[in-house]
């Protein structure tokens, strides 16, 4: 039998050997706790700002929407892609939730910034993103809608075949992109397809018009260039571009009537051979408007006398 002494001393022992086992495990524990609390704050929000893109064949992950990396092995040059901005949201593959298409800007080390329009899928195990389409170098971006059929309608000013970067973009463009969701590619619509459009989802405000033709008296009249654009605001104002000046004002729209107002104010440059009165008194004339299915804005001058269109 053991005496009295060991078993005492062997009972301490016991609790000694309990007391440490239970607060290494407290320990443990917090430590295992705390980490989890680190690594669930250092772990990258799920959303359009913080997943992967393909640019130019190219993967990027954006970070807070920056992403950088070098232009080449070995290469001091860095790829620098950003987010731009210009969001569009809506459900692009009928599952319920809210996906987002927006703009990205990528330098490349030179003197260009490419712009892209991206779209990112909102599923359930995360945001995925798409394939990016090109719209243009050092471009003036505008406006992004989502029209009801799915269809993306970007507006952004480019310049003209012969002009350089130097020249501030003034030509409006337009490109109508639908995201495939099983490829995540934005696919570009062909704008002037009869049966294209909605004319009763198109808006006055939804884009930059750019003047194409007019026909007054039975005479048809051609912009030389694609300088002349229109838009309009939703406080009642619009603003144009010709071959030569700025033009601003103001407009009326009810139904489908539609006057400019008579007081258009323009920049003071003289340039010879411009058309820009022809378009200004072609704009004061106009007393409707209508939409095509080819995507067009149709401005219909008082008495029947002809139309402007832009598209």
């Amino acid at each position: 039998m053991l005496s009295s002494a060991r078993l005492a001393r062997t009972a301490c022992v016991a609790l000694l050997a309990a007391t440490c086992l239970a607060s290494c495990g407290d320990r443990e524990g917090e430590e295992s706790a705390g980490q989890s609390a680190t690594d669930s704050a250092a772990a990258p929000r799920s959303d359009h700002k913080n997943t992967e893109y393909s640019i130019g064949g190219r993967t990027i992950w954006l970070v807070d929407g920056v992403a950088e990396a070098a232009a080449a092995p070995g290469s001091a040059a860095r790829v620098v892609t950003r987010y731009f901005g210009n969001e569009v949201r809506g459900d692009f593959n009928a599952d319920g939730r809210e996906d987002v298409a927006f703009l990205l800007t990528q330098e490349t080390g030179g003197s260009g910034t490419y712009y892209y329009a991206v779209a990112a899928l909102n599923l359930e195990r995360g945001f995925v993103g798409s394939e990016g389409t090109l719209l243009g170098d050092r471009i003036a971006p505008q406006t992004a809608a989502l029209r009801a059929d799915g269809v993306i309608v970007v507006t952004y000013a480019d310049r003209g075949p012969n002009e350089s970067f130097t020249t501030p973009p003034s030509v409006g463009k337009t490109i109508w992109l639908k995201l495939d969701p099983t490829r995540l590619q934005l696919g570009e619509l062909v704008q002037d397809f009869e049966g294209e459009a909605d004319p009763d989802s198109m808006e006055l405000g939804m884009k930059t018009w750019l003047w194409v033709r007019a026909v007054d008296a039975g005479n048809e009249v051609v912009p030389r260039t694609e300088a002349f654009t229109v838009t309009f605001a939703g406080d009642g104002t619009f603003s144009a571009t010709t071959d030569c000046n700025g033009v601003r004002g103001g407009y009326t729209a009810q139904g489908g009537e539609l006057t400019f107002a008579d007081n258009m104010a323009a920049t003071r440059m003289f340039c010879a051979d411009s058309q820009e009165t022809v378009f200004t008194q072609l704009l004061a004339r106009t007393a409707s408007y209508a939409f095509t299915s080819r995507g067009e804005l149709v401005l219909q001058l008082a008495g029947d006398a002809g139309s402007m269109t832009f598209r």
